[in-house]
């Protein structure tokens, strides 16, 4: 995975992850163009997605039907002292049995993001110069 800046404004990125091109922006009211989501609005929507992910596998090996499940996450970010705040909701359908919604919102919570957010997170980090084409 890979962020160039794009130059075309600020703070916008153009990423790279495999064949996938995504970009990523601020919002106006910081100073970005406001042309993607935010880096710490990607890391909601990666809680989110996998949360769903790992549910779908969960219910496809069970053979239960849950399509239609909606996984919110929302975010306060952390400030000194204060950690950062994940709200999530899973939205099940109302005639889903309790057994199997509550099975659900255990599996929910083994997702490998949830998993790699609330555990220690180590980084090693490089500089490396390169000449930048203008």
């Amino acid at each position: 995975m890979k962020a160039t800046s794009t130059r075309a404004g600020h703070f916008k990125q153009s990423v790279r992850v495999r064949s996938h091109q995504l970009t990523v922006d601020e919002p106006k009211d910081i100073g970005g163009q406001d042309s993607g989501p935010s880096p710490e609005e990607l890391l909601a929507a990666a809680l989110a997605s996998c949360t769903a992910i790992t549910m779908e596998m969960y219910a496809q090996r069970k053979g239960w039907d849950i399509d239609g499940v909606e996984v919110e996450a929302d975010y306060t970010p952390g400030e000194r002292g204060c950690p950062t705040r994940f709200a999530m909701t899973l939205r099940l359908p109302e005639n889903m049995p309790e057994e199997i919604a509550r099975k659900l919102q255990i599996i929910a919570a083994k997702c490998p993001v949830h998993r790699t957010l609330e555990s220690e997170v180590m980084f090693e980090e490089h500089v490396e110069r390169v000449s930048l084409a203008h």
